[in-house]
Order: structure tokens, then C-alpha cells, then sequence
């Protein structure tokens, strides 16, 4: 009895993730690894539209991939702060928000 709760409660307390934030640009996977096109708006949405699926990159350059490309595909080169919940490599996204240092322009956050 004693082994079976250890077990639910280690089930339950591996299942509840607590959501986060992240920053970095919208960008698509295929110029993730490019640093000239960090920001490029124009770059991203041509790429996203292309089927290059949005990413977030982050500090550091790392690469995030985000499960809902809807909620993320209208930021395309901005900077941005995503809250939500880290599986792996892919966020859940909760809430996505322009960053409040970017201005986003035709070619990106200025």
C-alpha cells in the first residue's frame, strides 16, 4: 500500500509543470543557426510561409521549438517574451507578448 502512493505521488508530482517565461525572437527553424537574421521580419515570415517552422531562439542561441505555430506566426521577427511550459526542447505556449524593448518595424524589432 505504502509503495502504491509513493508511486501516485511521484506520478502526479512528474506531471505538474510549471509554466515559465522565455525571451528571445521569432524566427524560423531554418535561419535559426543564422545570426544576421535574428529580428529579420521579413526573413522569418517568408520562411514560416514556406512551411520553415517558427522557433524561438533564445539566450544563447538556443533553439526552442514552439507547439502552436498559430499563436506565434503573427510575431515573426519580433522579440518576445513566451510564457509557458518547457518539454524537451518544445514550449507549451501559454501567452506570447512583444518584448517591451522592441519596436516592431517592416524589418523587425528596431
Amino acid at each position: 500500500m505504502k509503495l502504491r502512493i509513493a508511486v501516485v505521488a511521484v506520478a502526479l508530482g512528474c506531471s505538474v509543470a510549471s509554466a515559465a517565461d522565455f525571451l528571445g525572437y521569432i524566427i524560423d527553424e531554418s535561419c535559426s543557426s543564422k545570426p544576421a537574421m535574428k529580428g529579420n521580419e521579413a526573413c522569418a515570415r517568408k520562411c514560416m510561409k514556406g512551411g520553415s517552422p517558427a522557433v524561438l531562439l533564445g539566450e544563447g542561441d538556443k533553439v526552442y521549438k514552439l507547439d502552436d505555430q498559430a499563436k506565434v506566426s503573427e510575431h515573426a521577427g519580433h522579440k518576445v517574451k513566451v510564457t509557458g511550459t518547457l518539454n524537451g526542447d518544445t514550449i507549451k505556449v501559454d501567452a506570447i507578448v512583444v518584448d517591451s524593448g522592441c519596436i516592431p518595424g517592416p524589418t523587425g524589432c528596431a
